[in-house]
């Protein structure tokens, strides 16, 4: 066991204020400008030059603005001549987005935050929304003031589903089961809206046949919620004028993730909750600009403005604008662009504002692969883990207060960001060092402001070409598909599925049935106990940009158990174990709360330099996303006084 699990004190990373280049010596050393963009540069071409284009990824940054993943994205495909770009929405919400488009045809929350306020039910389906999405948690609030029911369906007893009527805790990775058992329930009580199912979806008996089998009594079998509180969600949602289905990583972060989406998305379908004011499917963002970058393009499979990269008319719109060829492929998502580096396919990686290192499941395997590559460049205003594996560091600047331009929230709303201060020492803003190196790659790019980047998106994104810097300042932000400046669009997406025209309407709404898969790593005698994974309201993600400031809040890691599992391991609040999985273990300090059952454990990934979390969790990964199973591992519990000498630990399986 590594000592540093033992130091409960946050580790502060320092801001970069310099460029840094790897020296003969191994070492970084502090580097001049001219230096690194040199060094960047002459890795990148080596490569390419090498290799090829496909030998290069870009790992762009949920957490900057629009522009800069537009910029990032089109460096990727003009410059580098490769689709291989993503960013950590691969970790979070690319199942949404999966199953969301494969529907609809946009990865998008299909109503607005106002909506929330103003409908009659809310689910909570995986999310923990009063920690994890805060600001997002008012508007459910004011909702439940208004008169909304919510009902909260997690393995743990929340925060969030103490403001719930009801708390349907399932067992983790069981969601497809319980979201059938509703599905088939809300058939058999006659509650399906019809019409709508007839007129503006498809495959519904492929659908019911595929629920049947989830009676009442097979889904509590399997779920572990009660038949009767599963037949009242079923009523309550079915029945409902107005009802708003919304989840987070509780639904994304399996190996089946968007097979899960899938799921929920079938519930709003059979009973209409969907198109409409007031009734919609909202996948909760974690990071400010998540949404904004897959709308930018920075994911392998969609150009800016969400445009299928396989449609020659939209990579024809793009190379006229762009005078450039793109690949008519699909490029590698940020999964497979590390499983690219392992097979020796993948080189050199270009990662701006991303922390793999710390952030992926099985962490010390990515440490692995990233020490594999030929070349690394990090650009990133904190000297991460990530960034100090890498051959050139650059300083970047803070999006939120560094730098002009647009992110886009969980709504799809696009809000103006504004500098306030300027960049420490000799950090830059993320723009200008692209451009520095796409003209040290034979492109000579001048951008003199975000709004020329902002507008460039603008002429080649029909869904943002009515939205001026002007008309997002008049509005205080303008949800997307904005197409004319002269009008706004709806708040709620798909309002066409209700049109009584054929024509109209458009195309149809698919049912997905899918078929429920448990999780990958198995619970047995070894390791007994279901690890789920999540975040504390005090806390940031893994900790680089929030462990440098106080919280009241905060209390550091801890493994959590149950009151029931904490008296079986003869274990007291405080006490340090060793939590162990088939992949690696930590030391913890045990928090006992009563929200969990039995069997099952929760720690979160804020604190990897004093408990690494992700050494434990699984890289099993849905093969639609790429998106890593953090929510189900199987793991043990050994006190540390009698390491040496194990005992067999008691199932609650």
């Amino acid at each position: 066991m590594k000592d540093r699990n033992r130091n409960r004190t946050p580790k502060q990373y320092p801001r970069l204020t310099h460029p840094l280049v790897r020296g003969a010596d191994g070492e970084l050393h502090r580097a001049t400008w001219e230096e690194a963009l040199d060094a960047a540069a002459r890795g990148f071409a080596a490569t390419t030059d090498t290799h090829g284009p496909d030998a290069f990824g870009m790992f762009s940054c949920a957490r900057s603005t629009n522009e800069m993943n537009y910029v990032a994205q089109k460096f990727t495909r003009v410059v580098i001549g490769t689709n291989n770009v993503d960013s950590c929405n691969r970790t979070c919400h690319a199942p949404s987005v999966a199953g969301l488009s494969a529907v609809f045809g946009s990865g998008g929350g299909t109503s607005s935050y106002a909506e929330v306020e103003e409908t009659d039910l809310i689910v909570m389906w995986g999310s923990n929304a009063r920690f994890a999405h805060p600001i997002f948690f008012q508007h459910v609030l004011k909702g439940i003031r208004n008169g909304a029911r919510m009902y909260a369906v997690d393995p743990r007893r929340t925060g969030t589903a103490e403001w719930a009527d009801r708390w349907l805790g399932l067992d983790v990775g069981t969601d497809i089961p319980l979201a059938h058992a509703v599905g088939r329930e809300i058939i058999h009580a006659g509650l399906a809206n019809a019409a709508f199912v007839e007129r503006a979806t498809s495959g519904y008996e492929e659908y019911a046949a595929a629920v049947e089998p989830w009676t009442l009594a097979a889904a509590e079998q399997v779920t572990g919620v009660p038949a009767e509180a599963i037949r009242e969600l079923a009523h309550a949602y079915a029945t409902a004028e107005r009802a708003q289905l919304c989840w987070t990583l509780g639904i994304t972060e399996h190996h089946n993730a968007t097979d899960n989406v899938r799921a929920l998305i079938n519930l709003a379908l059979l009973t209409g909750h969907v198109g409409r004011h007031g009734s919609g499917l909202q996948p909760l963002r974690g990071q400010n600009n998540v949404q904004g970058g897959g709308d930018m393009g920075a994911i392998p499979n969609r150009l800016p403005g969400f445009q299928d990269i396989l449609q020659p008319a939209v990579r024809e719109r793009f190379e006229t604008a762009w005078d450039a060829v793109i690949q008519p492929r699909y490029g590698l998502n940020l999964t497979e662009m590390l499983d690219g580096i392992e097979r020796g396919t993948l080189k050199a990686v270009y990662c701006i504002g991303e922390n793999p290192a710390q952030s992926e499941a099985d962490n010390e395997h990515t440490v692995q692969r990233l020490r594999a590559l030929d070349h690394l460049v990090v650009q990133d205003i904190f000297l991460t883990k990530t960034a100090l594996l890498a051959d050139v560091v650059l300083p970047a600047s803070a999006a939120w207060c560094e730098t002009e331009g647009t992110t886009t929230n969980s709504e799809r709303r696009v809000q103006r960001v504004r500098k306030a201060v300027r960049p420490p020492g000799e950090a830059r803003d993320d723009i200008d060092i692209l451009c520095d190196l796409a003209r040290r790659l034979g492109h000579d790019w001048k951008y003199g402001e975000a709004q020329e980047v902002w507008d460039e998106l603008r002429a080649v994104s029909p869904d943002h070409a009515g939205m001026t810097y002007a008309r997002l300042e008049e509005h205080q932000g303008i949800q997307w598909p904005c197409p004319s400046e002269d009008r706004l669009e709806p708040t709620y997406l798909h309002g066409r599925l209700w049109e009584a025209d054929p024509q109209r309407r458009g195309v149809r709404a698919a049912f997905g049935p899918v078929l429920h898969s448990p999780p990958v790593d198995l619970l047995d005698d070894e390791y007994p106990l279901r690890l789920t994974t999540g975040r504390r309201l005090d806390s940031y993600n893994t900790g680089v940009q929030s462990s440098g400031f106080a919280s009241p809040l905060r209390r550091g890691e801890n493994i959590e158990l149950s009151p029931e599992d904490a008296a079986a391991y003869g274990v007291a609040h405080g006490e340090e174990v060793r939590v162990s999985s088939r992949r690696g273990s930590v030391v913890a300090p045990v928090w006992i709360d009563a929200g969990l059952r039995p069997g099952l454990a929760f720690m979160t990934l804020h604190f990897p330099d004093e408990v690494d979390t992700n050494q434990l969790t699984i890289e099993a990964t849905c093969p639609i996303a790429g998106t890593a199973e953090y929510k189900a591992a199987a793991v043990r519990i050994d006190r540390l006084t009698a390491a040496a000498d194990r005992q067999a630990v008691p199932s609650w399986t």
